[in-house]
């Protein structure tokens, strides 16, 4: 209700830009260009956890970028929802593979199409956000991921991108608050921390998914929400599939997903090499901002 009630207001009365405080308007010319004035990049905190998949960002993590998340989540700013779905389809386009492809569900290549036949069109983008908590929902009186992500597959739709919202994510467990906690206590405190929905796996068995999320930071949110759908993955088509509920060493988690180079030796280097090959997936993920230092990694 509360949500509801601000967004109530803002249509009533003269509000303040979220971003900048600018007068008279929700959201400024340039606190909007802010959100969609560069073409989205690749992005890639430091260090990388393991089975982190490639994620696209809009805008860093920033001043007005950073006020109008917080506006948007924790102060229930609902007349943003509109721009940071946009700016959220666009960093959802930029990670998509070539039209095409022949990919369906996590890029698991569908067989070939018989002798001489066209290969089908690939599938929906099937965009998955990142689950919040039930008590957080209803502190802030609205799943803000899951918002934008609707707005985000109707803009698709209207680009001509068949595109829709699977929340089949959800939480196993309780979690810490990850505020104040370094990159390592993250991915300790999510390990084995979400999983799909029971019947999810066939929600997302024709498409190429797409996690979606308003914010990375370390990438141990969305590296854990990739290990849910890659078991979910392997549990649907019958194969055995690792888990690695208290595994927090990159080492560990390579004992435990069997994840091998090509010459029969435990995988050595980038993690982003490691689970995707390991079990044969190529997931993508899309936020709307990240820390300013992974977009200059990602042009490294």
């Amino acid at each position: 209700m509360r949500g509801w009630w601000r967004d109530l207001t803002d249509l009533v009365l003269p509000a303040d830009c979220e971003g900048c405080e600018a007068p008279r308007t929700v959201l400024c010319p340039r606190c909007r260009r802010a959100l969609g004035g560069v073409a989205p990049r690749r992005v890639r905190p430091s260090p990388e956890p393991p089975g982190l998949p490639m994620v696209h960002a809009v805008a860093p993590y920033a001043r007005e970028v950073r006020s109008l998340l917080l506006a948007h989540k924790e102060r229930g700013a609902l007349a943003l929802t509109g721009a940071l779905g946009t700016a959220l389809a666009e960093a959802v386009r930029a990670g998509l593979g070539p039209p095409g492809s022949g990919q369906g569900w996590l890029g698991v290549p569908h067989p070939g199409p018989p002798h001489g036949a066209r290969r089908p069109p690939p599938g929906p983008v099937i965009l998955v956000p990142l689950p919040s908590t039930r008590a957080a929902v209803r502190a802030r009186g609205h799943d803000p991921v899951r918002r934008m992500a609707l707005v985000a597959a109707g803009r698709l739709r209207r680009g001509g991108t068949p595109a829709r919202v699977a929340a089949v994510l959800r939480q196993r467990r309780p979690v810490l608050d990850q505020a104040g906690l370094d990159a390592r206590e993250r991915r300790a405190n999510l390990a084995g921390a979400l999983a799909v929905t029971a019947g999810g796996a066939r929600l997302l068995d024709a498409g190429r998914v797409v996690l979606v999320d308003d914010l990375m930071t370390t990438g141990a949110t969305l590296a854990e929400a990739a290990r849910a759908l890659r078991a979910a993955s392997g549990s649907h088509r019958g194969e055995r599939t690792a888990v690695y509920p208290g595994g927090t060493r990159e080492g560990r988690w390579k004992r435990e997903t069997g994840a091998r180079s090509e010459s029969g030796n435990p995988v050595q280097g980038a993690p982003e090499l490691t689970a995707p090959k390991a079990t044969g997936v190529a997931l993508r993920a899309a936020v709307i901002a990240a820390p300013p230092d992974s977009f200059e990694i990602a042009r490294n």
